[in-house]
């Protein structure tokens, strides 16, 4: 078991997203006693008996002044089995784009819907788009549930629902675990509660703990993957002739004598050293940052990979990608843009608009003329120069890009190397609309 394990919330707005995550740090002790004294002191101010935990991270002053959650805020609890790093993103619809980027790195996504209201429009955008994203594992969190008459009853209706889409998207039902709980009292958070005797399996912390979680599963499908972020040439008098390549190890593991081929390019040659500000190692898991000697002198630039020479990728410079669009301006065909994919950054042409995802009906509408804000689709680019990407269901990392505005450098899309859509069982509007009650 990984002993850190990365998770999001999501949810509509009101669901208690919040107040959960203040409830996770209270309840593992990870705030400060001033924090809750503070927290105390405001919920006195604002009329309450009890403290209010969404204080505990609502931490933007417009966040606080209104209730809701705007940016992503990213948190560190743990507990003495496990530690975690939670992304907190917002519910609201037009910050989307921010729960796209806070789910994206994500082994675990916490989904609440609101146990009075009950799967949503809101809550089905955010399952499509954690599935496209391929988060591995889901938790469906039916929050408020101690505030409806029937919870035995709501909470069946919830989670048969829910199951119905989560299967069409793409999961499996050991991947997906349904939790009732009530945010605001603790209830099933850190422990079970016997307000729920309905309810048999874990408290969600408990399941957070016990979850089995491959952190590198994606990196691992793929051998090496090393973009060069910066090429280091001292020319000293200490280290006159030192050519080393500097970046994050992507995917796969690096040692020392593996053979590798520098990419667009195709050179071949060996790593004959990998260095750290701390000395030599004999290997470099994903995620290390290090630097790479190579065993010739060979032209490598910012923005090349570095690959196992066993699976290297073909250099691309067409393809087709699923895309989250991001800007308030609608993405139209002939669209140039700026690419960056990995370290490289290069321009870009959206040739087509192939089809729009409704994640409503779990429909594909083709060629659409255009893709408007939050809208999910897939897109054929064509670069200026050639990127060494694996498709996105091979490899999160290496398969992942962005779409930029060249004018003002504002992110407009991210985008998903192949068709993301293959993975969700999608059919015509009316094959699926009266399934999903819509």
């Amino acid at each position: 078991m990984s002993d850190l394990l990365r998770l999001a919330t999501a949810g509509s707005v009101d669901d208690g997203k919040s107040t959960l995550v203040g409830r996770l740090l209270y309840d593992t002790k990870s705030v400060l006693a001033d924090q809750i004294d503070a927290v105390t002191r405001a919920s006195v101010d604002k009329g309450l008996s009890t403290p209010d935990l969404s204080l505990l991270v609502d931490g933007l002053r417009a966040e606080r002044e209104q209730g809701i959650t705007i940016d992503v805020a990213y948190r560190y609890f743990a507990t003495p089995k496990r530690s975690f790093v939670l992304a907190d993103t917002p519910g609201h619809v037009q910050y989307t784009r921010n729960t796209v980027s806070g789910a994206s790195t994500a082994q675990l996504v916490i989904l609440l819907v609101d146990a009075r209201k009950g799967v949503i429009e809101q809550t089905r955008r955010h399952a499509a788009v954690m599935a496209l994203l391929g988060v591995p594992k889901l938790v469906l969190a039916v929050n408020k549930i101690d505030l409806v008459d029937d919870p035995a009853g709501v909470y069946e209706r919830i989670t048969s629902e829910f199951a119905e889409l989560t299967t069409k998207l793409g999961w499996a039902a050991e991947d997906v675990q349904e939790i009732p709980v009530s945010a605001l009292h603790g209830d099933n958070v850190a422990s079970r509660s016997e307000n729920t005797p309905y309810y048999d399996g874990p408290s969600l912390i408990e399941h957070l703990e016990s979850v089995p979680v491959d952190a590198d599963a994606h990196r691992h499908q793929v051998g090496l993957r090393f973009p060069v972020q910066y090429v280091i040439r001292p020319r000293t008098a200490d280290y006159p002739d030192y050519r080393g390549y500097a970046g994050q190890v992507a995917a796969g593991l690096v040692s020392k004598g593996d053979e590798v081929v520098v990419l667009p390019s195709g050179t071949r040659t060996t790593v004959e050293r990998i260095d750290t500000p701390n000395g030599e190692l004999a290997s470099a898991q994903p995620g290390r940052s290090v630097t790479l000697i190579l065993a010739d002198d060979v032209d490598v630039s910012r923005g090349d990979v570095i690959a196992a020479a066993a699976d290297a990728p073909e250099p691309i410079d067409s393809f087709d990608a699923t895309v989250c669009w991001l800007g308030d301006k609608p993405l139209r065909a002939g669209a140039r843009l700026l690419l960056k994919h990995g370290t490289r950054t290069t321009q870009a042409i959206v040739g087509a608009l192939i089809e729009r995802f409704d994640e409503q009906h779990l429909s594909a509408d083709p060629n659409p003329e255009s893709l408007a804000l939050n809208d999910i689709g897939r897109i054929s680019v064509r670069v200026a120069d050639a990127i060494v990407a694996d498709d996105y269901s091979v490899n999160r990392h290496t398969g992942s890009f962005l779409l930029i505005d060249p004018a003002g450098g504002n992110t407009l899309a991210a985008g998903l190397v192949g068709d993301a859509l293959t993975a969700v069982e999608v059919g015509t509007e009316t094959e699926f609309g009266s399934e999903v009650g819509v």
